[in-house]
């Protein structure tokens, strides 16, 4: 990348005519705010110029522009040197506990004990790979990528995107999903996860309606394998008449695999988050929470009844919330069952 002309006005970086408005702003001891109101420039971008620019330390240090200048277009040059490749000593000692057989974690973390005075001996441990993996940037020589545990001559990403192999069949994305869904006004829009316990081993789903914030509770014994998660919301949502089972809006995980099932069967259709996504069910990550206090991370959740589960959501349903102006789920879901007795449920357990 050839270096940028610092002299010529690039919008967000100080032009020298602009350093030198700031040096006669300082010899005339105006303040910083006031310098920036001249400039058209925020204080805190004419406050830290004046730090760079000073001849000395000194709060009132002498600032100026021909300096200033030759200091900005220092740093703007591209490529920079790595500190590997400027540091001789340093390389070397890393060179040699490479040798040894350390990690370039066990590198970089050793250094300031090694060299409690020396602050040109550090280095971060990303820097080190850096200088083994993209030759001419650091300076190591690419032999040493065998004293890696790894032993490889090529950096690997842990995940490619490129790659990656499409986990659930014939998925519909939330960017599908009525948009009535979205402004709460209509029930019958449901958000569901699994709160996993100790292990991962054990589950207990979780249904929770975006309008009333009524939650039902999935009883998952044994597994929360792809068969019984689909089981257990047929089971639970059945009871459900067909207004208050617009939509369910899940995750990426593979407990709902057999989501075209559960459509089929409890004619729910089903919607799934973007990846790495979690704010897209915002309500069901709130609720997974206040669960937390009936059921504890690292808890085995295989022990909790399916009575005591129902128990569990009839007192949450029963809690007043905030977002509700103080009302509890269960009565603003009995609320829009008067309204409309086309819109109900059969049982709410």
């Amino acid at each position: 990348m050839p270096p940028m002309d610092l002299a010529e006005p690039q919008g967000r970086y100080l032009t020298f005519s602009e350093r030198e408005e700031i040096a006669l702003g300082r010899a005339a001891n105006l303040g910083v705010r006031q310098i920036a109101r001249q400039l058209g420039r925020a204080p805190s971008t004419v406050s830290r110029e004046i730090a760079r620019g000073c001849l000395t330390r000194r709060p009132r240090g002498r600032y100026r522009a021909t300096v200033a200048q030759a200091r900005a277009e220092q740093r703007a040059r591209r490529p920079k040197p790595s500190r590997l490749a400027g540091n001789r000593l340093l390389r070397a000692h890393v060179q040699q506990e490479l040798l040894e057989g350390w990690s370039p974690e066990q590198i970089a973390g050793r250094l300031a004990a090694q060299f409690p005075d020396d602050e040109s001996m550090r280095i971060s441990h990303e820097a080190i790979y850096q200088a083994l993996f993209v030759q001419g940037r650091g300076g190591l020589r690419r032999e040493l990528t065998a004293c890696l545990r790894t032993g490889r001559a090529l950096r690997r990403p842990r995940r490619r995107a490129d790659g990656r192999r499409e986990r659930i069949k014939d998925k519909v994305l939330i960017s599908e999903r009525p948009a009535e869904a979205d402004d709460r006004a209509v029930p019958g829009h449901w958000e569901g996860d699994l709160i996993v316990g100790a292990g991962g081993t054990t589950a207990i789903g979780t249904l929770v309606e975006r309008s009333t914030r009524f939650v039902l509770l999935l009883h998952l014994p044994n597994d929360h394998r792809a068969e019984t998660v689909r089981d257990a919301i047929v089971d639970k949502t059945t009871n459900l008449l067909v207004a208050l089972r617009r939509s369910l809006t899940w995750d990426q995980g593979m407990e709902l695999a057999r989501h075209a099932e559960i459509t089929f069967a409890a004619d729910l259709p089903v919607y799934f988050c973007d990846p790495h996504s979690p704010w897209q069910r915002g309500t069901n990550e709130n609720t997974n929470g206040l669960l937390r206090q009936y059921f504890p991370k690292g808890a085995d959740l295989a022990t909790y009844s399916a009575e005591h589960l129902d128990a569990v959501a009839a007192q949450l349903n029963g809690r007043p919330r905030k977002t509700l102006g103080f009302k509890t789920p269960a009565e603003v879901l009995a609320q829009l069952l008067s309204a409309d007795r086309t819109t109900g449920v059969a049982t709410t357990s």
